[in-house]
């Protein structure tokens, strides 16, 4: 792909969905304890059955690609039947793969997702790989770099070094699990490069060391720009989104669009996906805003992290959808 306008980096995994019946002979809901609960031994029926591919890299990759960014993706994948379908969905997605490598030796990560009560628990398989930093690589104007899994440092020293070589570009950081659990000083060179970071609240809170922030948004805005980031995002659910510029001294908030949630899987990689297409695009800010936030009314209303993804032309009718419905973005 010629142009590439957006270079996406991080673990992709294939998704199974299941649906139990809920019969509460052979499991049930407990919700003062947030527990599933199954009957040991028995066979559980299971309503429905849905195979997507997942991970925040893809799904992030092909969010941007479906609004008409020109994107491709940096990944490590195994050589196996699973890595295979991966490439062949996201090509069909129009996703650049030059610089995705398969292993032969190594597995696909996998991901049972039990859809239950209006909920999700996930149960992941990370596959031990050591991922390959592509000397190749071109220096697209922005990059994504998003979840990877326990042996990421050394990828992270090297793109360190690669982003320093290469100033110009605009780095959007939404780090994973493996990452928020590391001393800060671990990547903390990749926060220093960080142009702008998507985060939900509870992970800034964690990476911050804040604490309860309800009520201190602000505050814990700037505590997270305070580590690098020229931008901050912060996505809390049903309260909306929070941002903060840095550079213009301005704080945002965004409401949400009322609508039901059918499943919630890949509702923050849609908002970053919604937001970053339009800044990458040239819009507001303001805009940016509900551009993520209508892409993850969307996304929740379908099974699964990407059938839900707007497409370009989806986004003037959503947009409209959200403005009716008392959508803004404000100043606080």
């Amino acid at each position: 792909m010629d142009g590439l306008e957006l270079l996406t980096i991080g673990d992709v995994a294939m998704d199974v969905f299941l649906v139990p019946s809920e019969s509460e002979a052979v499991c049930r809901l407990d919700s003062k304890d947030c527990l599933i609960c199954f009957s040991y031994g028995e066979k559980i029926p299971v309503k429905s059955l849905e195979y997507s591919v997942g991970g925040n890299a893809a799904n992030n990759v092909v969010g941007c690609r479906r609004l008409g960014v020109r994107a491709g993706l940096v990944s490590t994948l195994g050589g196996d039947s699973v890595g295979n379908q991966i490439v062949e969905k996201l090509e069909q997605e129009g996703v650049d793969m030059t610089f995705v490598v398969q292993q032969p030796e190594a597995r696909s990560n996998f991901s049972t997702v039990i859809n239950y009560g209006g909920e999700r628990t996930i149960f992941s398989y990370h596959a031990p790989r050591s991922y390959e930093f592509p000397l190749a690589m071109v220096a697209a104007p922005w990059v994504y770099l998003t979840s990877m899994g326990e042996s990421f440092l050394p990828f992270y020293n090297h793109f360190s070094e690669f982003m320093r070589k290469n100033p110009s570009i605009k780095l959007a950081f939404n780090p994973g699990s493996y990452q928020l659990r590391s001393e800060i000083s671990v990547i903390k060179p990749i926060l220093d490069l960080t142009y702008i970071i998507y985060l939900n609240r509870e992970e800034a809170e964690r990476i911050t060391g804040f604490g309860d922030s309800h009520g201190k948004e602000k505050e814990l805005l700037t505590a997270l720009s305070g580590l690098g980031p020229k931008m901050v995002i912060i996505t809390d659910g049903a309260a909306g989104s929070f941002l903060y510029d840095k550079v213009r001294d301005s704080y945002y908030r965004c409401g949400i669009l009322p609508v039901d949630a059918y499943e919630r899987t890949g509702a923050g990689d849609a908002f970053g996906a919604g937001c970053l297409s339009a800044l990458i695009k040239g819009k507001s800010i303001e805009d940016a805003l509900l551009w993520g936030t209508v892409n993850s009314a969307s996304v929740i209303g379908y099974v699964g992290s990407q059938k839900g993804l707007l497409r370009l032309d989806d986004i003037g009718i959503w947009i409209d959808r959200a403005i009716s419905s008392g959508v803004k973005v404000k100043s606080f």
